[in-house]
């Protein structure tokens, strides 16, 4: 979810970085270290997102899971409501990750209304 991953970086002011789940073969595997949260999208009900959920996992990062229902790699579970249409599910999905984005900002006492350094045709007409 590129758009959650940009969510991230505008409120919180964090890194965040989208991929999908087959592109972690590709290098992407390298950079988890112990403890790096890592939000994976939808994993309970696809194979292929189950199996990147067990990779990450297995190189010690902190899952957090978002999807209607749980899997067994999810350190986190953050639910949204079910449903098994994978277009409508992804819809779904966006609400726990701009959520994710705001609790995040307003942990670091930064103001999600207020993002930083963007362009000035994005902030004034």
């Amino acid at each position: 979810m590129r758009v959650t991953a940009l969510n991230l970086k505008e409120a919180s002011h964090l890194h965040a970085e989208a991929f999908a789940a087959g592109e972690l073969k590709h290098g992407v595997i390298a950079l988890i270290e112990e403890g790096m949260p890592v939000v994976i999208f939808g994993a309970g009900g696809a194979p292929l997102l189950a199996n990147a959920a067990a990779e990450v996992k297995s190189r010690g990062a902190y899952v957090i899971g978002i999807d209607h229902r749980p899997s067994e790699f999810f350190d986190e579970f953050l639910p949204t409501l079910g449903h098994d249409d994978v277009a409508l599910g992804s819809v779904l999905e966006v609400v726990p990750g701009q959520l994710l984005a705001y609790q995040l900002a307003v942990m670091r006492d930064i103001n999600p209304d207020r993002p930083r350094n963007l362009a000035k045709c994005v902030t004034v007409r």
